[in-house]
This record gives structure tokens, sequence and C-alpha cells, in this order.
């Protein structure tokens, strides 16, 4: 099943800690995954960074609401506990606790708007309800779609330039990835189209100890077997083994296949997403827009032991 949003999670917490006892976080955990049926899938499933599980995540953003209402609170790192409030509420069995209910709650407003007034609502508070997630899972939601966006318009600009110009791009792209040496090492390498079907030449280290043969294609066809079997035939025609293949477009599954099943070869393909992807991460033909940084109370900071 889909993984549930932070605020169908509260209710089911509170409910886990009504026994008075104290709980391991980790343990509820692994208590409502199972009773919402998560499968494996389910419980591997990351937020958009990969940083942490998303069901980990909105969970804990459940129980961080739930102490900000006075409901549980945290006696100690790890572990949760439910209050008399939180008792009063469960007492009055309601059939949801989510955001709309603890607006209702004193200490909730206060913790949530400080010293603003109670008629003002805070941009995570429109997030959250119309959302249903977590303003940090927003975040790297908005984060990722920006990203995608990057990435779209690079690749429409690549199609754009000169072949020449993403011949020294893709040079330029395995220096920053910690290939070639140097860029007047590398930029000797470059130039050699129609050489067997090699467009340059790129040292896997800075001594020089082996070679990568490159090929770089600026289209917008699909690149297919025959393409490959070529880039093959003419690492072969060099005695190298190592050729990395580049196209601004995409790889039909014939020549992952055939790249992937070669053992003589070792050929690795990049296909126009796969190279914005590497352009945005080594901050080549892009800038950094803006920065903002996620801070997080530090715990063992107020441990007083």
């Amino acid at each position: 099943m889909a993984i549930p949003d932070f605020q169908t999670l509260m209710l089911p917490l509170l409910t886990h800690a009504g026994d008075g006892n104290e709980h391991a976080f980790r343990d509820a955990v692994e208590v409502l995954a199972a009773s919402f049926r998560l499968t494996p899938e389910d419980r591997q499933q990351l937020l958009p960074s990969g940083r942490a599980p998303l069901f980990y995540n909105r969970l804990a953003w459940a129980k961080q609401h739930l102490i900000m209402a006075g409901l549980v609170d945290a006696p100690r790192r790890g572990v949760f506990r439910i209050t008399p409030q939180g008792q009063q509420l469960l007492a009055r069995c309601p059939d949801r606790i989510d955001l709309k209910l603890l607006q209702q709650i004193p200490q909730y407003q206060q913790a949530r708007r400080g010293s603003a007034s109670e008629s003002e609502a805070t941009p995570a508070d429109s997030v959250e309800v119309q959302a249903g997630i977590p303003p940090e899972e927003a975040m790297e939601r908005a984060h990722q779609a920006l990203r995608h966006e990057l990435s779209t318009e690079l690749r429409a600009s690549l199609l754009k330039c000169s072949p020449t110009f993403f011949e020294l791009l893709i040079v330029q792209l395995m220096i920053k990835m910690g290939y070639g040496g140097s860029r007047e090492e590398a930029g000797r390498a470059v130039g050699r189209s129609g050489d067997g079907g090699i467009d340059g030449v790129i040292n896997e280290d800075r001594l020089g100890l082996d070679a990568i043969y490159l090929q770089a294609k600026r289209w917008i066809n699909v690149v297919g077997r025959p393409e490959i079997q070529q880039f093959v035939g003419a690492l072969a025609g060099q005695r190298a083994s190592k050729g990395v293949f580049i196209t601004t477009s995409r790889f039909s599954q014939e020549a992952r296949d055939y790249a992937a099943s070669n053992s003589n070869y070792k050929v690795v393909l990049i296909d126009g997403e796969r190279l914005a992807d590497l352009m945005i991460e080594h901050d080549l033909g892009v800038s950094v827009a803006a920065t903002y940084q996620l801070k997080r109370i530090d715990s063992d900071f107020f441990a007083e032991e």
C-alpha cells in the first residue's frame, strides 16, 4: 500500500503509546509499519534526497507534532511516552488526529506561531495541510522538480552547441570527475574524429597508467546496437579495453544489453539524462542560484549526563 502521510500516522502513534510506558521510537517504526502492512519495498522507499527512509521520516514528523501539542514527551533521546493530555485525547476516541485538530490545542498554537498572531498561518501550515507531507519532504520534492527542469534545459542547450564545443565539454566533464590529469593534457587528446570511431582519448589517472577512449555523439535519434558494436571494434583496433560512449539522446535496450554483456571491453554508456545529471553534480555549465541550510536540534548538546 501507499505510505501514509504524517497526519494519518498521528493517531496510530499516540495509540501505540497509550499504555503510558516509555517506547523506543525505532520499535514504534516496526510496529506501525506492520500495522499498515507495508511491504519491504515500501519500507525501503527513501526521501527524494535518499538520506532517510520515507516512512521513518513521516513518522518522526508525526511524533514531533504530537510533542509540540503536549500529547507526548521525549524523556530522553530515541524514547517517547504519552502525557496526561494525550491520554485525555485518546479517551475521547477521535477518528483522526491531524493538524486541524492540533490547532485547537493552545500549546500547539504557541509552539507553531511563537509570537505571531493566532490568525497568521505559516507557509509550512499551508504546505502540510494541502500536500499531506512534511515540509522537509516538500522541500526535497521541490528541489527534485527544479533539478529535473534544469536537466531539461541543459539537454536542450547541448543540442544547440557545435560538435567541437560538445567534445571539449565532454573532456571538461571527465576532468572534473577526476580523469585526464590536467586540462592541457586532456585537451591534446581531443579532435581524433574519424580515427576508427574514436573522438578522444583521456588518461584514466594522473599518471597515465591506462587510457579511456571516448565517443561523443550529439544526436537526437536513439543510439542502437550497431553504433556500440562499431565503438567496440574501434577499441579493438586501438588495443584498448575501456571506453565511454556519450550521447545527448538515449540508448536502445539492445545497445545497453550488448555493452553489458561484452566481457572483453568495459564500455560505459552515458545518455543525455545522465550527462545532464553529471554536469549538475560537478558544476559544469551551471551556477548556484541560491543556498538553503536545513538545521535540526542537536539532542546531544542538551543531554545532561
